[in-house]
């Protein structure tokens, strides 16, 4: 199966070429001729698999259709709603790739920057936004923002759109959409609250799904450390000095957390650099732009701010501090190992997480292999005992937060975004990726 025989218009055959793209991926092979149809479609998949192309290219052509039928107007027709602004970068990047011989004009809005710059490309006319729920709804309550015209409305990573606290926003924006419409709604897990909400937006839809969110891809090694809490530095300094790590994506559960391992790795000469949801977009923009180039071997982030996250041919994932939900897990790791590439993720686990280890074995269905070689090791049995005493002793997990989704938990979703103040300027450039032959995954 080659993109050819998806009946794709030759601009966007033509922009898929420069990018190097030969073959879709399953989810585009199957979401992409249920989208030129014009039906409603419900996709699950994980991130990886290359969800935003199976929905940005058929959007471009039945756009670039409807143009030759009829006048021309400078109205929004595609709306994207995402949660994060990496994302929404990406996916806007994505349209300028694909859609660069179309003449479509696209316009990303997240928070962070002057709203200027965005509101004069607005006035001029766009044909796809791409938004967080935040900045979209302030230019709709300034009247910068008018809906009337969608034809097509796509919600990308629903379950952390609704796990970050924008349920309300979602609907209150889809409340301003025509009801006749094309729906697309595309989510890693289907728990009962994001099925309800599809129920609730699709027209009969089609379904999709590829690689539940359960499964790890089998090109990531995994790897578990067991480590007492105060050591998790010195850990991560020891595995760091394998001079064989070009890259490392480090994941902690709190922006402070993300800003001490920064400066700690620093102090011992190692470049890093953090993304989190209280950086300025500049910052975040900067440390990722840093990263990407390898001018920083090291980044750290919260799962808020790498959310979205691409970055081609990162060796290792590391979780210094293993996430609260247990399908957090898998994205994470996610972020290695992608198109086909092998990957190591590596995964201290301190006694307050043994519950959050339990979760995770439960859900992946199966256990990540124990590392004992490093300098700090502790057995599992300790670990256990050590938790237990904690708890019986009155300190319980000592801090560390309760497990669950937090669906709807407004004060969880504004900290790390901010996305309620938000939007960026202008159209986002699309460059090319190389002219290797592949798969397109952008998300």
């Amino acid at each position: 199966m080659s993109f050819e025989n998806l009946n794709l218009i030759e601009p966007i055959l033509r922009a898929l070429k420069t990018e190097g793209y030969t073959t879709p991926t399953p989810i585009q092979e199957q979401s992409i001729p249920i989208i030129l149809q014009s039906k409603d479609l419900l996709g699950c998949a994980q991130t990886g698999t290359g969800k935003t192309a199976a929905f940005a290219i058929p959007i471009l052509q039945l756009l670039y259709q409807d143009r030759l039928q009829h006048k021309e107007q400078k109205t929004i027709k595609a709306l994207i709603l995402t949660p994060t602004r990496e994302l929404a970068i990406q996916i806007a990047e994505s349209f300028a790739a694909y859609g660069k011989h179309t003449g479509l004009k696209h316009l990303v809005v997240f928070g962070g920057v002057s709203q200027n710059p965005q509101v004069d490309s607005l006035r001029r006319g766009v044909d796809i936004l791409v938004a967080t729920p935040g900045r979209l709804l302030d230019l709709m309550n300034q009247k910068y923002v008018h809906l009337d015209h969608i034809k097509m409305l796509v919600l990308d990573e629903a379950d952390r759109m609704l796990d970050m606290g924008f349920v309300n926003d979602v609907k209150k924006i889809i409340a301003k959409v025509p009801a006749k419409r094309q729906t697309l709604f595309f989510s890693a897990t289907m728990p009962n609250e994001i099925q309800n909400l599809a129920n609730t937006i699709l027209t009969r839809p089609e379904k999709v799904e590829v690689t539940p969110v359960s499964s790890t891809a089998d090109t990531i090694q995994q790897e578990l450390y067991y480590v007492d809490k105060g050591d998790k530095k010195a850990l991560l300094n020891h595995i760091l000095k394998d001079k064989g790590i070009k890259t490392a994506l480090v994941f902690t559960r709190t922006k402070h957390g993300a800003d001490k391992v920064v400066k700690d790795l620093v102090k011992v000469g190692i470049t890093a650099e953090a993304i989190h949801g209280n950086k300025s977009q500049n910052a975040r923009q900067r440390a990722l732009s840093n990263f990407k180039n390898r001018t920083t071997r090291v980044l750290i982030a919260t799962d808020i701010a790498a959310r979205g996250i691409d970055i081609d041919e990162l060796t290792h994932v590391i979780n210094y501090e293993l996430p609260n939900i247990p399908e957090t897990y898998v994205h994470r790791i996610g972020r290695t190992g992608r198109a086909g590439a092998s990957g190591i993720a590596l995964s201290f686990c301190d006694a307050e997480e043994i519950d959050f280890l339990k979760d995770i074995h439960k859900l992946i269905a199966k256990q990540i292999p124990v590392n004992e070689a490093h300098p700090y090791p502790m057995s599992p049995q300790s670990m256990v005992a050590k938790a237990e005493a904690a708890a019986k002793s009155g300190g319980g997990r000592s801090g560390a937060p309760k497990r669950g989704r937090g669906f709807g938990n407004k004060d969880r979703g504004r900290g790390g975004n901010n996305n309620k103040s938000s939007s960026n300027s202008g159209n986002m450039s699309g460059g090319s990726r190389g002219g290797n032959s592949r798969s397109a995954r952008r998300d």
